[in-house]
């Protein structure tokens, strides 16, 4: 095993990877920048060192500083989490240069499968499924134009090395393909420092399903069942569960079938996810995309099937065999994560910012509660929204739900807007209770919910009227208000007090 780890991250991933090499007896460095000194992160690494200002290009995302803080610290290995470096083919390889241990797949591996374009020619060549469209890269509006008539709107245009749902547009007519492929190369480009982008079919009634993968450097590769991702806003996951309501046994097995063979595809040797995309009409699945590292929401899938993804990512990492078989890989139960952002959900999910004046984290049975947070802490403006992350487990979906309502009324967080309330709104919600839902979901249930419900300033509104009506009222029946004060304009407390002298 490793002989101190450097955590090439911050925030509740951090603390998560911090956890699991304590309990390999691992001591641990973290890194942070200066909007970051009092992070949680940084309390509890064993070591801490700043590496520059609050600008993720300036300080997380900078190798150099990354390697030689390993350096500096004595680690031989680095764990990325997810996000910034963790795909990056150039630290990958650069530790590979230092003798240090990148904890993640093989730099071929997040080539390939970080270009969509070439996972689609990798995967293909082993029979997992692809939704039509391309394997190429666009060369221009002309022939995006004629992908597009040959494979019938609507389709998508899609950043070739996107990531997290940026660089996307779905397109309904011929006549929004020019402005939408100069649009999306632009995102790209700004976003991935490439404006490569590519067009397949967009899928009617789409629901994001993914499966968990796991390979050794031994040649063994698993899956562990799948996690429905469909509750998304701006193509980025709000809400996962595991197992996926809408997975039956024959299905789950082809899916997870179609993964493994994804990933031998790359010889993949990392903890890992291979995505797809699948009809709500037809049952059919698409490979859409492979994430070569730890996701967001890998606790359900730990709480379903009882593996520590994280402690097995370090354990392959340093050589070590996988620990189960797939015949010894079953699910239990079920699981459900919501995110918890600091967002507004009233407000297009805007991003908020300030200090955390409160909080009071859910507890009890089968409740996880995975936080960066603390009361006092002044969330910055630099980095992704995400606080924390609730995980629940039941025995059943039906009373995984349940037990996710009694947590979410028991969290509080002050000083801030968060997604805790449209967590709430969605638990209660009919379609997400029958499990009948795809990725539409915000966009087409909750315009038409926020229509019919009051917000609360209108809701204060409406009470003052009615308070100042009821005091009118009775001093006119107590004869305190003279004729000139009288309300001939009819008053809807008027008749109910005439009678109360």
């Amino acid at each position: 095993m490793f002989k101190k780890m450097l955590v090439a991250n911050r925030g509740e991933i951090a603390i998560r990877i911090i956890r699991a090499c304590r309990e390999l007896e691992i001591p641990t460095v973290a890194v942070y920048s200066e909007a970051d000194r009092a992070a949680l992160h940084v309390r509890m690494a064993d070591e801490a060192y700043c590496i520059g200002p609050p600008e993720p290009n300036r300080s997380y995302l900078v190798i150099d500083s990354i390697l030689e803080v390993a350096r500096q610290a004595g680690c031989d290995a680095i764990h990325p989490g997810y996000g910034f470096l963790s795909e990056s083919v150039e630290l990958a390889e650069r530790c590979e240069q230092e003798g240090v241990t990148f904890v993640g797949p093989n730099p071929h591996a997040i080539r390939v499968m970080g270009n969509k374009t070439n996972a689609r020619v990798a995967v293909d060549e082993m029979g997992v499924p692809l939704v039509p469209g391309m394997k190429e890269n666009l060369a221009s509006i002309a022939q995006a134009l004629e992908m597009a008539a040959e494979i019938g709107y609507p389709v998508v245009l899609k950043a070739a090395c996107g990531v997290g749902g940026k660089g996307m547009r779905r397109i309904d007519r011929p006549e929004e393909l020019p402005d939408a492929f100069t649009l999306v190369r632009s995102e790209a480009l700004k976003a991935f420092g490439s404006d490569a982008v590519y067009l397949e079919k967009f899928i009617v009634s789409p629901r994001h399903i993914e499966v968990q993968i796991l390979g050794d450097r031994h040649g063994n590769i698993i899956h562990c069942g799948e996690r429905e991702c469909s509750i998304q806003r701006r193509h980025q996951k709000l809400i996962e569960e595991a197992p996926s309501p809408f997975v039956d046994p024959e299905l789950r097995r082809r899916m997870g079938e179609a993964a493994v063979a994804a990933a031998r595809s790359v010889n993949y040797d990392s903890v890992g996810t291979v995505e797809f995309v699948v009809s709500g009409v037809t049952g059919e699945f698409y490979f859409l995309e492979m994430n070569t590292r730890l996701q967001v929401e890998h606790p359900v899938t730990e709480m379903v099937v009882g593996i520590d993804l994280c402690k097995e990512m370090i354990r392959i990492a340093a050589g070590h065999r996988l620990t189960l078989t797939q015949k010894e890989v079953s699910m239990s139960g079920h699981a459900i994560e919501c995110r918890i952002f600091a967002e507004d959900p009233d407000h297009n999910f805007i991003s908020t910012s300030g200090r955390i004046s409160g909080l009071r984290v859910p507890g009890g049975p089968w409740v996880r509660d995975e936080s960066g947070m603390y009361e006092g802490m002044e969330v910055p403006i630099h980095y992704d929204s995400l606080l924390s992350k609730l995980v629940v487990w039941g025995n059943s979906r039906e009373r995984c739900i349940g037990r996710v309502r009694r947590a979410l009324s028991e969290y509080v967080v002050k000083g801030i807007k968060t997604t805790i309330p449209f967590h709430r709104r969605v638990m209660r919600n009919a379609h997400f209770l029958s499990g009948e839902f795809d990725t539409t979901f915000i966009e087409t249930t909750f315009p038409a919910e926020d229509a019919n419900r009051a917000r609360p300033e209108e809701h204060i509104a409406l009470v003052a009227a009615a308070i100042k009506a009821f005091r009118r009222d009775r001093e006119r029946a107590r004869g305190i208000v003279g004729s000139a004060g009288s309300d001939r304009g009819g008053n809807p407390w008027r008749m109910s007090l005439r009678g109360t002298r």
